[in-house]
């Protein structure tokens, strides 16, 4: 009797036993359940993070070529002229050469340095700088606070260089010698250089704001006279009026005749071509 108690005993002990060892196997596969569940989510977090953060986004330009162009003529052309008056280079030449140069207004270099001709730093340069792949990798150009700069440095640059100086004795309405004398120069390497200042003046008959400056047809104005070598000063003259009257710019009347400012005197005689 006491036998059959103890066998009893011992099969209800393993039965417990093997009943907590099935549940324990359970509840240790749910822990991986767990897991994956975790891991799922952390990807989709990550993508919407990076959906919400600010993306630097190209504006895109609605506009096309020839009416940047234009834009670009409207904005810079008085600055052109001026330049025309002080310092006697075709305005036509200055606008073409800016709007090949700075892509009319659009190009890398001119958005972050204002310099719409390209030009270098130079050794002689003290102003500030970028750093701009070009002929070469990284190379240094002249960087400016406002576009007006950029022009008047472009006209400052031809007129202080002794291999620009055969460009002025060209007349001033001739801007296919200019454009062609400039590539002599070595303003520019490429080939067809003069051809496209050439073409986009034409295009866009930037030749009228030369006219303007000179006042010419449009103005009824009389053209230079390769006859007259001299005038004499009138009352009520002032150079501008003259320069006006002859064709020419204040600049180059003040080369010929030796001025060093706008004083002029009743009865002066002035050289309206280089004297010998």
């Amino acid at each position: 009797m006491i036998g059959r108690i103890i066998t009893i005993l011992l099969i209800c002990a393993v039965c417990f036993s093997s009943c907590k060892s099935k549940k324990r196997v359970v509840s240790h596969r749910k822990k991986p359940n767990t897991e994956r569940v975790v891991r799922v989510k952390q990807p989709v977090k990550e993508k919407n993070t990076k959906a919400e953060e600010p993306a630097v986004v190209e504006v895109p330009v609605n506009i096309s070529y020839s009416e940047r162009v234009a834009n670009y003529i409207k904005e810079y052309a008085p600055i052109a002229k001026e330049e025309m008056l002080q310092y006697g280079i075709p305005a036509s030449i200055t606008l073409a050469q800016g709007i090949l140069e700075s892509g009319a207004g659009a190009g890398e270099l001119t958005l972050k340095a204002n310099n719409h001709f390209g030009i270098k730093c130079h050794k002689e340069w003290e102003g500030d700088r970028v750093y701009h792949d070009d002929d070469v990798d990284q190379e240094c150009f002249r960087k400016y606070n406002d576009p007006k700069y950029s022009f008047r440095d472009h006209s400052l640059f031809l007129t202080t260089r002794s291999r620009y100086q055969d460009l002025f004795k060209l007349r001033k309405d001739d801007y296919k010698g200019w454009a062609r004398g400039l590539k002599k120069a070595g303003y520019a390497t490429d080939p067809r250089y003069p051809d496209k200042l050439i073409g986009i003046i034409e295009r866009y008959n930037l030749e009228d704001y030369d006219n303007d400056v000179l006042g010419g047809k449009k103005n009824n104005s009389k053209p230079v006279d390769d006859k007259i070598a001299t005038y004499s000063v009138q009352a009520g003259d002032t150079l501008y009026s003259i320069s006006r009257k002859f064709n020419l710019t204040v600049e180059t009347l003040k080369e010929y005749n030796g001025l060093r400012d706008n004083n002029i005197s009743i009865g002066q005689t002035l050289y309206l071509h280089a004297p010998n």
